[in-house]
């Protein structure tokens, strides 16, 4: 794997190094709930300041329409950056503004600021690729030098993620380096037996991952609401459950191809059905084949693994020694439909190798279901960066900075 790193930019004290990073964090009421990935942030950034560099981060937050609005502002973001970092952030209340450029030329050796929401100039997300080097050229006049830290973007071909790496020498951080070394360890000779744990919403999501992985692994377990698919391609009847009616085929298809590898895939053998979508609904547990077997009928919809498959799942976890989870087991979110997916994180606890969280909604889980970071032995910044990494696809966030599988 070749990737150029933060040492090929050579000595960085007193110059401008501008760092994008991903610190797409979940807000409420303005409020970080899970400050996950600017923590992640942190290493990189520890490691340019102690050199003398003078740091401008640049970062995106949800999805604003390419204009200012207040509810996508990272300024809790540099808040929260300069409580972890133990010294001043400061905040440029544009991305290249007046304020931005102020901002960055007060910057002394060792100090560090955070621009405001990239996305609010849609030249950073614009389809035209003109008019993101326009905006990367307004991004490179703050900096000698890019050291692009977002894992979670690098499958992106965004102004600051790609073109802004090729106007100004440009690097790895820390964490895509990290990150890459993780995946690599999945992809090429696995330490075995290999699981990978899939759950989330839709099956479409997921079947580039899993018609490469296929060849690879040992074991694939199917949670979330894609499980309802697969359970229709077995002929079951899923009441009002979450389907993808034209993916059924292709689940056959990918059950069929499994049997013939050898791949052992483990589908759910009973599921919690609910009356309707909500914490205050009737809940019971019904056989993976009896879920319209209750008073809800084919209105009734499954919003978790049952206990039995949990168990099962957690078995397998266990007992393999690389083993890699993206997409909750039900709807984490509320109580009722919670323990697949606790039960899931804590076998990930216990796995005596390598143990992956796939980064998206599964970090996300894990830190709402109270685990820390540390009981794994990674959490990816990247859901989506995560996936096309394993499904083998090219990533120009990392091409642009050198990367070679």
């Amino acid at each position: 794997m070749s990737l150029r790193t933060i040492d090929s930019l050579g000595p960085l004290a007193g110059k401008h190094v501008i760092v994008r990073c991903d610190l797409n964090v979940p807000l409420k009421d303005g409020q970080i709930t899970d400050d996950g990935r600017v923590r992640a942030s942190l290493p990189t950034l520890n490691a340019l300041l102690s050199q003398g560099a003078r740091v401008s981060v640049v970062s995106h937050l949800g999805r604003p329409e390419g204009a200012p609005d207040e509810r996508y502002s990272l300024a809790p973001v540099a808040s929260r950056l300069g409580e972890l970092l133990g010294k001043p952030v400061a905040f440029a209340t544009d991305t290249v503004g007046a304020s931005a450029q102020a901002t960055v030329s007060a910057l002394a050796d060792g100090e560090i600021a955070v621009l405001e929401n990239l996305r609010f100039n849609a030249g950073e997300t614009s389809k035209v690729a003109e008019e993101r080097t326009a905006f990367a050229a307004q991004l490179a006049a703050f900096g000698d030098a890019l050291v692009s830290d977002g894992f979670g973007v690098v499958h992106r071909k965004q102004a600051s993620v790609y073109e802004l790496a090729e106007l100004l020498p440009s690097a790895a951080g820390l964490l895509i380096a990290a990150e890459l070394e993780v995946l690599d360890r999945l992809t090429e000779n696995p330490e075995r037996p290999y699981a990978v744990v899939l759950g989330g919403s839709k099956v479409s999501d997921k079947l580039g991952v899993i018609g490469h992985l296929l060849p690879r692994v040992d074991s694939l377990l199917i949670g979330g609401g894609m499980l309802f698919t697969f359970l229709a391609a077995l002929g079951y009847k899923v009441g009002s459950s979450l389907l993808e009616v034209d993916q059924i085929d292709t689940v056959k298809g990918y059950l069929a191809e499994a049997e013939r590898l050898g791949v052992e895939i483990v589908l759910p053998t009973d599921v919690v059905v609910a009356s309707k979508f909500g914490a205050d609904a009737e809940v019971l547990v019904r056989a993976a084949d009896a879920i319209e077997d209750t008073p809800f009928g084919a209105s009734g919809l499954g919003l978790d693994i049952g206990p039995d498959t949990a168990a099962r799942f957690a078995e397998v976890i266990r007992t393999s020694t690389t083993v890699f989870w993206n997409g909750p087991m039900g709807v984490f979110e509320l109580a009722p439909f919670a323990a697949g997916t606790r039960t899931v994180a804590q076998a990930l606890t216990e796995v005596s190798g390598l143990s992956v969280v796939g980064g998206g909604d599964s970090a996300a889980a894990v830190r709402a279901l109270d685990f820390n970071d540390d009981q794994f032995g990674h959490i990816s910044t990247g859901g989506g960066a995560s996936l096309e990494f394993l499904e083998g696809k090219r990533l120009p966030g990392l091409e642009v900075l050198g990367w070679t599988a």
